[in-house]
Protein backbone atom coordinates (compact mmCIF):
# COMPACT_ATOMS: atom_id res chain seq x y z
CA UNK A 1 0.00 0.00 0.00
CA UNK A 2 2.76 2.45 0.75
CA UNK A 3 4.23 1.90 -2.70
CA UNK A 4 1.16 3.21 -4.62
CA UNK A 5 1.07 6.72 -3.03
CA UNK A 6 4.84 7.06 -3.49
CA UNK A 7 4.57 6.11 -7.19
CA UNK A 8 1.62 8.44 -7.64
CA UNK A 9 3.49 11.36 -5.99
CA UNK A 10 6.55 10.72 -8.15
CA UNK A 11 4.41 10.67 -11.28
CA UNK A 12 2.60 13.85 -10.19
CA UNK A 13 5.90 15.70 -9.54
CA UNK A 14 7.20 14.60 -12.94
CA UNK A 15 4.07 15.92 -14.68
CA UNK A 16 4.26 19.28 -12.89
CA UNK A 17 7.96 19.70 -13.75
CA UNK A 18 7.42 18.71 -17.39
CA UNK A 19 4.58 21.22 -17.68
CA UNK A 20 6.73 24.01 -16.23
CA UNK A 21 9.63 23.25 -18.58
CA UNK A 22 7.32 23.06 -21.59
CA UNK A 23 5.60 26.34 -20.67
CA UNK A 24 8.89 28.22 -20.33
CA UNK A 25 10.24 27.21 -23.73
CA UNK A 26 7.85 29.45 -25.67
CA UNK A 27 7.63 32.30 -23.14
CA UNK A 28 9.23 35.46 -24.53
CA UNK A 29 11.37 37.70 -22.35
CA UNK A 30 9.34 40.82 -21.34
CA UNK A 31 11.85 43.28 -22.91
CA UNK A 32 12.36 41.18 -26.05
CA UNK A 33 11.38 42.26 -29.55
CA UNK A 34 7.98 40.61 -30.30
CA UNK A 35 8.91 40.14 -33.97
CA UNK A 36 11.80 37.85 -32.98
CA UNK A 37 11.24 34.21 -32.01
CA UNK A 38 11.36 33.38 -28.31
CA UNK A 39 14.39 31.15 -28.84
CA UNK A 40 16.78 32.78 -31.35
CA UNK A 41 19.07 29.73 -31.46
CA UNK A 42 16.29 27.49 -32.73
CA UNK A 43 14.89 24.35 -31.18
CA UNK A 44 17.68 22.77 -29.15
CA UNK A 45 15.92 19.41 -29.08
CA UNK A 46 15.54 18.90 -32.81
CA UNK A 47 18.45 21.00 -34.13
CA UNK A 48 16.27 23.46 -36.05
CA UNK A 49 17.91 26.79 -36.83
CA UNK A 50 16.17 30.06 -37.64
CA UNK A 51 19.28 31.37 -39.45
CA UNK A 52 18.66 32.86 -42.89
CA UNK A 53 21.14 31.94 -45.60
CA UNK A 54 23.56 34.67 -46.67
CA UNK A 55 22.53 35.92 -50.12
CA UNK A 56 25.70 37.89 -50.84
CA UNK A 57 28.87 37.05 -52.69
CA UNK A 58 32.28 38.50 -53.34
CA UNK A 59 34.24 39.05 -56.55
CA UNK A 60 38.00 39.34 -56.88
CA UNK A 61 40.68 39.06 -59.50
CA UNK A 62 43.78 40.64 -61.02
CA UNK A 63 44.37 43.08 -63.86
CA UNK A 64 47.23 42.35 -66.24
CA UNK A 65 48.66 44.12 -69.27
CA UNK A 66 49.06 42.41 -72.68
CA UNK A 67 52.49 41.09 -71.57
CA UNK A 68 50.88 39.36 -68.55
CA UNK A 69 52.34 41.72 -65.93
CA UNK A 70 50.23 42.97 -63.03
CA UNK A 71 48.91 46.53 -63.38
CA UNK A 72 48.98 48.74 -60.29
CA UNK A 73 46.55 51.68 -60.28
CA UNK A 74 44.09 50.38 -62.87
CA UNK A 75 40.47 51.36 -62.24
CA UNK A 76 38.09 48.41 -62.10
CA UNK A 77 34.42 49.37 -62.45
CA UNK A 78 31.60 47.10 -61.36
CA UNK A 79 28.15 48.05 -62.69
CA UNK A 80 24.97 46.76 -61.04
CA UNK A 81 22.72 45.95 -64.00
CA UNK A 82 19.49 46.45 -61.97
CA UNK A 83 20.18 49.85 -60.45
CA UNK A 84 22.97 50.93 -62.85
CA UNK A 85 25.03 51.88 -59.78
CA UNK A 86 28.80 51.76 -60.44
CA UNK A 87 31.40 50.83 -57.83
CA UNK A 88 35.13 51.34 -58.44
CA UNK A 89 38.30 49.77 -57.10
CA UNK A 90 41.86 50.91 -57.84
CA UNK A 91 44.12 47.88 -58.15
CA UNK A 92 46.80 47.22 -55.55
CA UNK A 93 50.56 46.71 -56.09
CA UNK A 94 49.97 43.13 -57.25
CA UNK A 95 47.12 44.11 -59.63
CA UNK A 96 44.43 42.66 -57.35
CA UNK A 97 40.90 44.02 -56.92
CA UNK A 98 37.92 42.91 -54.82
CA UNK A 99 34.25 43.68 -54.30
CA UNK A 100 32.20 42.39 -51.35
CA UNK A 101 28.51 42.32 -50.45
CA UNK A 102 27.25 41.66 -53.96
CA UNK A 103 23.73 40.30 -54.39
CA UNK A 104 23.31 36.74 -55.68
CA UNK A 105 20.14 37.98 -57.44
CA UNK A 106 21.75 40.69 -59.59
CA UNK A 107 23.86 40.68 -62.77
CA UNK A 108 27.07 42.73 -62.73
CA UNK A 109 29.28 44.07 -65.52
CA UNK A 110 33.01 44.37 -64.89
CA UNK A 111 35.70 46.31 -66.81
CA UNK A 112 39.20 47.64 -66.09
CA UNK A 113 40.84 50.77 -67.56
CA UNK A 114 44.38 52.13 -67.29
CA UNK A 115 46.00 55.03 -69.19
CA UNK A 116 43.62 54.78 -72.16
CA UNK A 117 43.73 50.97 -72.37
CA UNK A 118 40.76 48.88 -71.28
CA UNK A 119 39.76 45.28 -70.83
CA UNK A 120 36.83 43.51 -72.37
CA UNK A 121 33.61 43.74 -70.41
CA UNK A 122 32.89 40.65 -68.32
CA UNK A 123 29.60 39.60 -66.70
CA UNK A 124 28.87 38.02 -63.34
CA UNK A 125 25.32 36.71 -63.70
CA UNK A 126 22.67 35.31 -61.40
CA UNK A 127 23.30 31.91 -63.00
CA UNK A 128 26.83 31.88 -61.55
CA UNK A 129 26.25 30.39 -58.09
CA UNK A 130 29.78 30.91 -56.72
CA UNK A 131 29.90 32.72 -53.36
CA UNK A 132 33.52 33.75 -54.07
CA UNK A 133 33.84 34.46 -57.78
CA UNK A 134 37.18 35.18 -59.45
CA UNK A 135 37.48 37.08 -62.73
CA UNK A 136 40.83 38.22 -64.09
CA UNK A 137 40.94 41.10 -66.58
CA UNK A 138 43.53 41.70 -69.29
CA UNK A 139 44.04 45.18 -70.69
CA UNK A 140 44.06 45.52 -74.48
CA UNK A 141 46.07 48.20 -76.24
CA UNK A 142 43.96 51.01 -77.62
CA UNK A 143 44.21 51.12 -81.38
CA UNK A 144 45.17 54.43 -82.93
Amino acid sequence: MIRKPFTFLTFLCFCVMATLVWAQQGTPVPDADPSQPANPKGDKWFGKKDKKPDKTRSLNGVVTDPKGEFVQGAVVRLKDMKTLEVRSFITLDDGKFRFHGLSMETDYELQATYEGDSSRKRRLTVFDSRKKATMDLELEKKEG
